[in-house]
């Protein structure tokens, strides 16, 4: 049972101050979505004008193992949230007990390390794809000649956007494969190669009174292992869209989850889903919301962690959402000043432009999105590729 199975009736209201550890673009967009509802917000991060602190009404700059420092998080809100998972453990028991974090900490303990992520999505009779978990290169060889090649080995905590995985595409890789991520000093796991047909992903969300509400299914393309595009709907029979939907709503409720959880997905060509990861926050793919729901991503989380009745999920309009990395803000410069760049009357399409507050666009860092609106995806997808923004990507 959830630790904050507990706190059913505690109600946070408008006027309240929310608390986020962490101050990037996700915390940036929560306090942007909160502010609308009349709430405060105060962030914890170590980077100076993170794109949070922009926005909120104090950063306290400091690290994240900064026990003074999120002593005075605590004293400063009356709930804290998070905006990613990686959060250290003592400073999260130190906010446990001395402020209110409805999200409490198992279900972070579960979704930072992928082993206890897999067996807590198995208890939650959901299936992912077959794993094992390595201890030597010895296991490593066994596991992957029983999976067959290719198959891919993982650290077990840490990692993001293809960080700390390893493919291995034949046995002759198993040592260097293990070799190179065993010096993460963490535990391995290696899984079985999905051969998958779509990747998916469902954002569904708690509160404490149980209430729970999943967006649709989102269909995603990833380039160079980062997130490019969401398209909603996705492109999938509609029994399939339900049944991911049913599949994230079971995750959330087995698992106790208060506020927003991400459930990444393949589809096989059979129709067969499988959980791949779990995020406990909000999540890019569900960026699609802001303009193409009636209630954004972000306004669900505040509403589920502050016990407020959750919003509708419907969506409005056909959408898909593409990111810009930092190589494609110079592209984008060069065209957003275009009559027909925001509204594309021939192709029937609206674009939403979101940029993150980041100082410097390194290559391959989220800078910010785009939410293509639109009749129909095809179309949305037709001005992606017409603008060259993401020739090179």
């Amino acid at each position: 049972m959830s630790e904050a199975s507990n706190l059913s009736g505690k109600v946070i209201k408008p006027g309240g101050t929310i608390g986020i550890l962490g101050g990037g673009q996700l915390g940036r967009m929560l306090a942007l979505a909160g502010r609308n509802m009349g709430y405060r917000f105060v962030t914890l991060d170590p980077t100076d004008d993170a794109p949070c602190g922009q926005v909120a009404d104090e950063q306290i700059q400091a690290d994240f193992d900064d026990v003074k420092a999120a002593r005075k998080l605590a004293t400063l809100s009356d709930v804290i949230t998070y905006e990613f998972e990686n959060v250290d453990a003592h400073v999260t028991n130190i906010l446990m007990n001395e402020s209110y974090v409805p999200q409490g900490s198992e279900l972070l303990y579960t979704t930072q390390h992928r082993l206890r992520e897999k067996r807590a999505i198995e208890a939650a009779g959901v299936p992912v794809a077959p794993y094992a978990e390595i201890t030597s290169a010895a296991d490593l060889r066994e596991a992957a000649e029983r999976f067959g090649t290719p198959c891919v080995l993982k650290t077990a905590t840490g990692g993001y956007d293809g960080k700390g995985q390893w493919v291995l595409r034949s046995l002759d890789e198993v040592d260097e494969a293990y070799e190179t991520l065993s010096r993460a000093k963490t535990e391995l796991v290696l899984e079985q190669f999905i051969h998958f047909d779509k990747e998916l992903s469902v954002i569904a969300a708690r509160s404490p009174r149980g209430e729970v509400k999943a967006f649709p299914a989102a269909e995603n393309i990833h380039v160079h292992n980062i997130l490019h595009q969401s398209i909603v709907p996705a492109r999938i029979p509609a029994q399939v869209q339900k049944e991911a939907e049913e599949l994230a709503v079971r995750i959330a409720e087995s698992l106790g989850v208060i506020g927003l959880i991400a459930v990444e997905l393949f589809l096989t060509k059979d129709g067969q889903l499988y959980v791949n990861e779990l995020a406990p926050r909000p999540h890019n793919s569900g960026h699609y919301t802001m303009e193409a729901c009636r209630t954004s991503q972000f306004e669900q989380h505040v509403r589920a962690i502050c016990n407020l009745p959750l919003g509708s999920t419907e969506l409005l309009s056909p959408v898909v959402m593409v990111n810009l990395l930092g190589e494609h803000i110079v592209p984008l410069q060069e065209l957003i000043d275009r009559p027909d760049f925001l509204e594309h009357s021939e192709l029937g399409v609206s674009a939403k432009v979101h940029l993150y507050g980041k100082k410097e666009a390194k290559e391959k860092r989220k800078m910010g999105h785009i939410n293509l609106l639109t009749s129909d995806v095809a179309k949305a997808l037709t001005w992606i590729e017409q603008t060259g923004i993401w020739e090179s990507k």
